[in-house]
């Protein structure tokens, strides 16, 4: 018999509570937290370790329960809108300000992606309500993610976030940029009649 096989013959699984601790002659090797799925190919003998990654309590309430779903309309004056998407993975963010004397008085968004990345966004909704854009512009993708306790492959979420928040604020300066400018002309004319 091939040495493998022995091994492995000889290798205990213990599954308790859905994890499971592997142990050779009474040593621990692998402690996981696993389902095992019986394979009917593998006549009983063998069964499939599936690993199940867990989201933080944080990003299940905010996937399960997000807040401050919703639009506005783009075209407002007192709106800012940002619309942000990662190619590589499918999430596409799109979050709107509502501002009045430079704060932050109302916020929506919506998201299509993963968990994740529903919960970036509408924490990130719920942490600029109430504040200034300069202190809304202060908000970190690592903040958010260690909020959220995100693990690396999904930092990219909290990073569209941030943008989403950034270039929101960004489309609420330049629409009261062009509006200042186009007042000034129009007084501007009124004063040379």
């Amino acid at each position: 018999m091939n040495s493998m096989i022995r091994n492995v013959l000889r290798t205990s699984v213990y599954l308790k509570n859905n994890s499971f601790t592997l142990r050779q002659s009474n040593n621990i090797i692998l402690k996981s937290s696993t389902s095992t799925i019986n394979n009917n190919n593998s006549n009983g003998v063998f069964g499939e370790l599936i690993t199940k990654r867990y989201y933080h309590e944080r990003v299940l309430d905010h996937y399960n329960n997000p807040r401050n779903i919703g639009s506005f309309d783009k075209k407002a004056i007192d709106v800012g809108t940002a619309t942000v998407g990662a190619p590589a993975c499918g999430d596409v963010m799109k979050i709107q300000i509502k501002v009045k004397d430079n704060i932050v008085v109302d916020v929506c968004f919506k998201t299509f992606g993963c968990g994740s990345a529903i919960a970036s966004s509408s924490l990130a909704t719920e942490w600029v309500k109430g504040k200034t854009l300069d202190e809304c512009l202060e908000i970190k993708n690592t903040d958010i993610a260690k909020h959220l306790s995100l693990p690396p492959v999904k930092m990219h979420c909290s990073m569209l976030a941030e943008q989403a928040i950034k270039r929101a604020i960004y489309d609420y300066k330049v629409k009261h940029e062009k509006l200042n400018n186009s007042e000034t002309t129009t007084i501007e004319t009124i004063a040379s009649l």
